[in-house]
């Protein structure tokens, strides 16, 4: 409760018969002070005490007035306990009762000796009254009345703060003793609670309600009131900065519609700690080395809404470096060679975090050594005349130190040996810092445990001997996944698969895996061992089936199927490193492709047909069996393979086709990534990938073993959108009246993208840092550039399926207005290479046949008729082709995007303009995937 104020209805308990008043010792020998002091003690803090006991608590007469001579002290009488009776306990014993107290049958008694009995027991919390009667016969009987029995604690009004929150908190529970004392720290601990949220003009108000046998139901009636935000920061005694400035650096933030969104906008008192510290930090690391805050001061408002909070600060002058010298005790360091390596150089401003950072440095250095406990200690001097920090980092002296052990704690599931064997160090080496953090490395890079796992150093039983302790926290490495999900690449996706990473805690992998969605299918088992009979050979193997339908986008950008491939086998990989960054990886893939159309869409008399397919097409159908072998070549020292933040990735690679098979290509490619850390969780990448396909048997690569561009690893262009493409235009109008143009609407555009034998694509991005909160929901925003091209194929046959439109005039063939040329329907042949002719009229009329004259139902029959036929025509519309993007010029697109692990499964959202294009390129804006993995 605050300020004394004590509600009403829980006044009305406590001034109850049974509520805490105690009644006066009948024997009235006691007198007025006894009976005030007792009154006074038993009521809560802060409630007024009875009129009596205000009365007994005045002075007998005013100060001036002259004092009557003290009247001589009356001896206390002293009486013996002849009996002892306790009346009124219901589930106390009696010598429970008396057990708290000094009174024995046999002692002797005085007044004060009651008065102590009486306190003793109110004072246990058992009792709500105290009665002790037969003083004066020495037959003491003391009535009690017992403290209730807490039927039920009951909350109401707790809207923002959950009930089991709350119950964690107060010591009130059902089937405990109802005590005042209780009540008043359980008051205490909600309104604590409360302002733990920033709500400090929260109320809460007991209540009581009394239930048969002694018992009572306890209500506490909470008034949680609004938040208490932060109105307004003055900062005084600033003049290099702006008080925007400062605020800025401050995890508090003055409620605003700019921070609706922050939950810093409440007030804390932890928070304004830090914020000074923050303060003092900012200051320190651009030079103002004696600043200070004088003072901070959070006021409250008197309606209990806001708060203002005032800095007073001292800033100081500014410092630069001043001589940077380096003093070491170890013999195996150059103090001259060290100092000139140092980040900090004299002239500099003075920067505190320059200094830990040069710390730091040099206790890295010493550890590269073999120091693992070397002292470095920086010694300021200042000179306030001259405003220079002179710096000496002092490198006491230490013995060079030795791996003791290794303990691995906390594996559970995981073998020891899994963990040992991406160790870079050993018992019995010499300590060596940089290959302690590659260890540190390699074991996060695994995945099997906690983010932001790190090797302990400890003290060893000798000066000369540490231990390396790794206190791994195992993560769920078994994945059961059933999703649905939906892709703007393949639509409506329904995925499973079970995938263990640590399987049997040995470090391997197996998984079994199977997709659906519009335009694939696959299944997929897989087992890969990191570490082949113990050896650092690496071996895996996969089994699948893949079923995937092409497509290009038709009228109205719809997607058409165009082919379907299904291709069934397996592979091998095995990888055997040559040294800690350097792996050789080998690889042999055999698969069964069948490749086929749809020949109710691009058949023409049991034949695939190029005027409806295209030639392209029509060339890669049937089946075909693929041997391939391969080799990479690898280095890779990112500091984790599953979001690295540092370190580099280059991948050479060529795969052969032909060792037995029906395909003979030669493919290479080089990828690489290097990862910078730019501090405040920014990371910075550059990535860069290529390709090339050549054919050794002399003819044109098939368009399933060519490389494609574009969705996802392209973002800015619609799938396969960027590289060699057919485009075929409808026509309108017609030629002779010269109304004929194409159609260039881009959604009246049949577009089929052709692959390519080359290509490149490199991306610069910059992942951004978001707040802890969400950082734990994992969402990854970042921007980013993206550059490459897809190029070079033979130039396919296009523009021969229908005849040109001659010009009467001139005789040559006829160009529309827009460019285009003229071209008539396509005339109509037999599978023999007849002609055909339509009859107009009579029995056969709409029927075709081989006559110019009359009709026969088959080449070589006599015609019968006198009609005159005219030249059959193909009923496919008049369409034009263009051959497009074969360039190696580079299309650019910028874009921002976010990585969300969400409860549906991984989700990316990219928001990407292309601002370099190619004529054909098919571009997109905004490109999203649920459900899949990226």
């Amino acid at each position: 409760m605050q300020g004394g104020n004590v509600p009403r209805a829980f006044r009305q308990y406590l001034d109850s018969d049974w509520g805490g008043m105690v009644t006066a010792i009948k024997a009235s020998n006691l007198g007025a002070r006894a009976t005030a002091t007792l009154l006074a003690g038993t009521i809560l803090s802060g409630v007024v005490a009875p009129a009596e006991a205000q009365t007994a608590a005045k002075p007998a007469a005013p100060a001036a007035q002259p004092q009557a001579a003290p009247a001589p002290a009356t001896p206390a009488v002293v009486r013996t306990i002849k009996s002892l009776r306790v009346e009124g306990s219901q589930r106390i014993e009696p010598e429970t009762v008396l057990s708290y107290t000094r009174l024995r049958v046999g002692d002797n008694y005085t007044n004060e000796t009651v008065d102590q009995a009486i306190k003793d027991l109110l004072a246990s919390d058992l009792l709500a009254d105290v009665q002790i009667e037969g003083v004066e016969s020495g037959n003491l009987v003391l009535r009690i009345r017992e403290n209730p029995v807490i039927n039920r604690v009951v909350f109401e009004g707790n809207k923002r703060l959950k009930q089991d929150k709350i119950d964690k908190e107060i010591k009130l529970k059902p089937r405990q003793i109802f005590t005042r004392t209780a009540v008043r720290a359980d008051i205490a601990r909600i309104i604590e609670l409360y302002r733990r949220q920033g709500r400090f003009a929260a109320r809460v108000e007991p209540k009581m309600v009394s239930l048969d046998q002694n018992r009572v139901d306890v209500i506490f009636e909470i008034h949680e009131g609004a938040k208490s935000k932060v109105r307004q920061i003055n900062i005084i005694g600033n003049e290099v900065f702006g008080d925007k400035k400062l605020r800025a650096q401050m995890a508090t933030k003055v409620a605003s519609l700019s921070h609706f969104l922050s939950s810093n906008t409440s007030y804390d008192q932890d928070r304004l700690a830090y914020d000074q510290q923050k303060l003092r930090q900012f200051y320190l690391t651009n030079g103002y080395a004696d600043f200070r805050v004088i003072s901070a001061v959070a006021e409250l408002t008197p309606d209990k809404k806001d708060f203002i909070i005032t800095y007073v600060v001292e800033e100081g002058p500014r410092y630069k470096f001043g001589p940077v010298t380096v003093d070491s005790a170890i013999r195996d360091f150059d103090d001259k060679k060290l100092a000139a390596a140092l980040p900090i150089k004299e002239g500099q401003w003075y920067n505190a975090k320059a200094v830990e950072d040069t710390v730091e440095q040099l206790s890295e250095t010493a550890g590269l050594f073999g120091y693992a406990f070397a002292d470095v200690r920086p010694d300021f001097q200042r000179n306030k005349d001259a405003l220079t920090m002179s710096m000496n980092f002092h490198i006491g002296e230490a013995n060079r130190t030795y791996i003791e052990r290794v303990e691995i704690t906390g594996n559970r599931q995981t073998q020891d040996k899994v963990i040992r064997r991406e160790m870079r160090v050993a018992e019995g080496d010499a300590f060596n810092t940089f290959l302690v953090k590659r260890s540190q490395d390699r074991i996060n890079s695994l995945g099997y445990f906690q983010d932001k796992f790190e090797i302990e150093r400890k003290e060893g039983s000798a000066p000369d001997r540490i231990v390396l302790g790794a206190n791994v926290e195992e993560k769920p490495n078994g994945e059961l996944t059933l999703s649905a999900g939906f892709s703007s690449l393949e639509r409506f996706i329904l995925q499973a698969s079970i995938r263990q990473r640590n399987f049997r805690g040995m470090g391997q992998t197996a998984s079994i895996s199977a997709d659906y969605s519009s335009y694939s299918k696959s299944v997929e088992l897989g087992f890969t061992e990191p570490y082949l009979f113990d050896s650092n050979i690496a071996l895996g193997a996969t089994i699948f089936r893949r079923d995937y339908n092409s497509f290009n986008f038709g009228l109205n950008n719809t997607r058409n199927t165009t082919y379907r491939q299904v291709s069934t086998g397996f592979q091998l990989v095995a990888g055997l490193p040559l040294t800690e960054y350097w792996t050789l990886s080998a690889r042999y893939y055999l698969a069964k492709d069948d490749v086929s159309l749809d020949k109710n869409t691009f058949y023409t008399d049991g034949k695939c047909d190029p005027f409806l397919a295209g030639r392209y097409y029509c060339e890669a159908v049937g089946n075909r069996l693929t041997s391939l072998v391969g080799l990479s070549l690898i280095y890779d020292s990112l500091n984790s393979r599953l979001r690295p933040t540092r370190g580099q990735r280059v991948s050479l690679g060529v795969d052969a086709a032909g060792l037995g098979g029906d395909v003979h290509y030669i493919r290479g490619r080089v990828d690489g990534a290097k990862y910078w850390g730019l501090g405040k969780g920014f990371v910075f990448s550059m990535t860069g990938e290529g390709g090339v396909i050549k054919s050794l048997d002399g003819t044109e690569v098939r368009i399933t073993d060519r490389f494609y561009l574009g969705e996802p690893q392209f973002r800015g262009f619609d799938i396969r959108g960027v590289g060699p493409r057919v485009q075929r235009y409808q026509y309108t109008g017609d030629p002779a009246s010269g109304t004929q143009a194409l159609v260039t609407s881009r959604d009246q555009i049949v577009d089929d993208a052709l692959g390519g034998k080359a290509y490149y694509l490199t991306k610069a991005e910059l992942e951004l840092p978001l707040g802890s909160g969400a950082a734990e929901l994992g969402l990854r925003p970042s921007i980013y550039v993206q550059a490459g091209s897809l190029f070079s194929i033979r130039r396919p046959q296009t523009n021969n399926y229908f005849p040109a439109y001659i010009d009467p005039k001139t005789g040559l063939p006829g160009i529309n207005k827009d460019g285009s040329p003229s071209l008539l329907p396509r005339p109509l042949n037999d599978t023999a290479g007849n002609a055909l002719y339509t009859v107009p009229t009579g029995t056969f009329q709409g029927l075709n046949t081989t006559c110019t004259i009359g009709y026969a139902a088959a080449a070589g029959q006599p015609c019968v008729g006198t009609s005159i036929n005219s030249r059959a025509l193909n009923s496919t519309p008049i369409f034009y082709e263009q051959y497009r993007g074969s360039t190696a010029s580079p299309r650019i697109s910028v874009g921002v995007g976010v990585n969300w692990n969400s409860p549906f499964g991984p989700l990316r959202i990219d928001l990407a303009k292309a601002i370099v294009s190619q004529p054909g390129d098919d571009k997109k804006l905004i490109t999203f995937n649920v459900g899949t993995q990226f």
